[in-house]
């Protein structure tokens, strides 16, 4: 009895639909609307109003091109400068280390580290929209540098008598060695700035779409390994060279564990208690992070100290412990990048130019959405850009967003791009002031602050468990993107990665879920046949749905699962109604032949009285008596009596999922419908959309025999019209 109450109370608390209008398809439904009027320009007007100057227009050119100059009025000095100054601080002290040790990845001296933190920062300030992301360098940009700069200046280019012992030679080897990696580094940087500039101010900023999520997280965690791998032998104090392109990581392991008898002990002592400081300083903010003002800032501790033991010790000169050497004061007077190693690098330019963006606007996005503001991707494009090109006049190498420093800005309490210019200026009091310094600081320990920050990256190869369970494409693509990033080399690896990505769309769109739909009774509501119990199909009609467009590409695999679907293959069908009305028509054939033999007969034989009575009597014709008033049949006359059949008298098409249909889906479909009026199957179309519709017009998909009054609004409608067009039929057939 309650459970019967509690019924008529849900009922009477749903809401109810009712809405009484005609069954519409489009050829009523578009008589009935009026399009608005629309004036439409020519190519010229078009260009003369897009090239017509008003100062209102240029106004929003030049707010968008400097967004500085939209909020830097509106600052709340009081609300926001104290927040800002704490959270540029903190930034600024993890700067400064990770600038010095992305300079290792980069394959060039440290200093050009410290350059790379400062100039693209402070230009990011005035061009970039977002107020959270923290620009500089990026492990996976740094070592994406550093292969380009290993590959093209190879240890052996300009390496001297490996038998030499002189100082002064190899001092000068190495001097050499980096110039021209730095030169190589610097023009990657111009080049890789120049392409996100010019892919800004067309627009582009899109095509960070093509870096689905499990692609990029593919792509850095192989990333990860390489930058782990190279960091080994700096933990090490090993010497090796450094391999760059396919299979380096192969031969980097190669290389530090045949070595592995020649670790400098004091090295890899300093290395590993570094490991060990950072890791637990991390635990620390982690743990703590609501109750501690700003994070530890352990990097900073750790280079302070591994400076102070190694200048206090002179691991250097006592222990062979590799330091970071000299760190010249002041900053470098603006030079043109080296333009002939363009043709070279442009590959590796572009693949950077890419990765840098797609790593930045993520980032952006992410902080935009939590402290609800908009982000421009096409004005990143331009500001990430700028950042690069014009940065690489002052020997800076490539850079984009660090998620490490970002989040680091983010939870100090940073508001605005203000956080981001005061950690520039800190990099460039040490840059001018105080640089020196670091000088006798052990490259272990920024080798241990490089591998230590990988942790978070590293923690990706948790993502195969995840999309194991919830996509296994997804799952296809980040292995795909991890094995060909880490196997190949990063930029060859992120090309594969986006060719494998793009086939998975192409495989989607080509083995699409295909349904069979029916109703929900008494709504208008249909859901799939095989899914739900209480779906039920209409008797005659079958409601046939792809999720996917039609295209040259998938149009075959959409007739053949719509004759599976439906179990109604026209072209069978006719065939066998083809041979049907043969066999038939051989039947009749060869019965009037007997019968006629037999009249002749019986002609021959009896008497004129005797011949009239057996003319009138009953003869055998294939097996049974026939009247000889029957005269000689065709086979259109007995065609109805023997074609065969189907059950199915209409087949709706639902192209609610159609996006777009291109000039083979339009011949496919054409066909489709022919096919089957030829076999009395009535076929419509449901829930075209608009687009699609203009689409088939300016294909000339309609004609006599498909008009626009096959298409419906809705899939009820569609029904609706099938079952009338079925009783009305059946209603002729028995007035017959």
């Amino acid at each position: 009895m309650e459970h019967a109450q509690e019924e008529e109370v849900g009922l009477e608390e749903t809401q109810m639909y009712c809405v009484q209008r005609p069954i519409y398809n489009q050829e009523l439904l578009q008589g009935q609307l009026h399009r608005r009027q629309r004036t439409h320009q020519t190519l010229g007007q078009k260009i003369a109003h897009s090239c017509r100057c008003t100062s209102k227009k240029a106004k929003s050119y030049l707010y968008n091109f400097l967004p500085i100059l939209k909020w830097l009025p509106h600052y709340p000095v009081r609300r926001y400068l104290f927040g800002d100054i704490i959270s540029g601080i903190s930034t600024g002290v993890m700067q400064l280390p990770q600038g010095l040790a992305y300079a290792l990845l980069a394959a060039v001296p440290p200093v050009f580290g410290l350059y790379s933190s400062f100039y693209p920062v402070f230009l990011y300030t005035f061009f970039g929209t977002s107020k959270h992301i923290s620009i500089g360098t990026f492990a996976v940009v740094s070592m994406m540098v550093g292969s380009v700069a290993v590959r093209e200046v190879p240890d052996e280019m300009i390496c001297p008598d490996s038998n030499t012992t002189n100082t002064t030679a190899i001092l000068e080897f190495y001097s050499a060695r980096d110039a021209k990696r730095v030169q190589v580094a610097v023009a990657l940087a111009f080049l890789s700035g120049l392409i996100q500039l010019c892919l800004g101010f067309l627009r582009f900023g899109f095509l960070a779409i093509y870096l689905t999520e499990p692609l990029v997280r593919g792509f850095t965690t192989a990333a990860a390994v390489h930058v782990f791998t190279s960091q080994l032998k700096y933990l090490l104090g090993i010497k090796t060279n450094r391999y760059s392109g396919p299979l380096s990581v192969v031969y980097t392991l190669v290389a530090v564990f045949s070595n592995i008898t020649a670790t400098n002990i004091a090295t890899m002592i300093v290395g590993l208690t570094c490991v060990v400081l950072l890791l637990i300083g991390k635990e620390i903010n982690f743990r703590f992070q609501k109750k501690l003002p700003v994070p530890i800032p352990m990097e900073i501790i750790v280079v302070i100290i591994g400076t102070g033991v190694s200048a206090g010790m002179n691991l250097h000169e006592s222990y062979k412990v590799d330091v970071v050497g000299s760190i010249p004061q002041g900053l470098r007077a603006p030079a043109v990048p080296d333009i002939e190693l363009i043709p070279a690098i442009f590959v590796d330019a572009v693949a950077i130019a890419i990765v840098g963006f797609s790593m930045a606007v993520s980032m952006a996005k992410i902080f935009a959405l939590k402290h609800g503001y908009t982000i421009d991707g096409n004005q990143e494009l331009i500001a990430l850009g700028i950042c690069n090109s014009v940065g690489s006049f002052f020997q800076t190498f490539a850079i984009t967003c660090s998620m490490s420093r970002s989040l680091v800005q983010e939870s100090t309490g940073g508001k605005t791009q203000i956080a981001g210019a005061l950690s520039a200026v800190m990099v460039l009091l040490v840059i001018v002031a105080i640089g020196y310094l670091f000088e006798p600081l052990p490259q272990t320990v920024l080798a241990a602050i490089v591998m230590v920050n990988l942790k978070g990256m590293l923690k990706q190869f948790a993502d195969v468990m995840h999309f194991w369970r919830t996509s296994k494409i997804e799952l296809a693509i980040w292995v795909a993107a991890f094995v060909a990033s880490l196997l190949l080399g990063l930029d060859y690896g992120l090309l594969s990665a986006i060719t494998f990505a793009m086939i998975t769309v192409i495989y989607r769109t080509q083995r699409p879920k295909y349904r069979i739909l029916g109703q929900i009774p008494t709504t208008d509501i249909y859901y799939d046949v095989e899914e739900y119990e209480e779906v039920k199909e209409h008797p005659g009609i079958k409601i046939f749905q792809a999720n996917t467009s039609l295209y040259f590409a998938n149009s075959e695999s959409y007739r053949r699962a719509l004759i599976k679907k439906t179990g109604v293959d026209p072209g069978a069908l006719l065939k066998a109604r083809k041979k049907a009305q043969k066999r038939h028509a051989r039947e009749i054939k060869a019965a009037n032949e007997q019968r006629k033999k037999a009249v002749l007969k019986l002609t021959n034989d009896v008497e004129a009285g005797v011949k009239h009575e057996i003319a009138s009597d009953d003869l055998p014709v294939n097996g049974k008596f026939a009247d000889s008033s029957v005269h000689d049949m065709s086979p259109d006359e007995h065609e109805h009596f023997v074609e065969p059949k189907s059950d199915i008298h209409s087949l709706i098409l639902d192209f609610t999922p159609v996006n777009f249909v291109d000039s083979v889906g339009a011949k496919a479909l054409k066909s489709i419908i022919k096919e089957h009026n030829d076999v009395d199957i009535y076929v419509c179309i449901a829930g075209c959309s608009g687009p699609v519709m203009n689409e088939l017009t300016r294909l000339n998909f309609f004609d006599k025999s498909v008009t626009r009054e096959l298409l419906f609004h809705s899939v009820h409608d569609a029904v609706l019209a099938c079952q009338m067009k079925d009783g009305s039929a059946a209603q002729a057939g028995s007035d017959l």
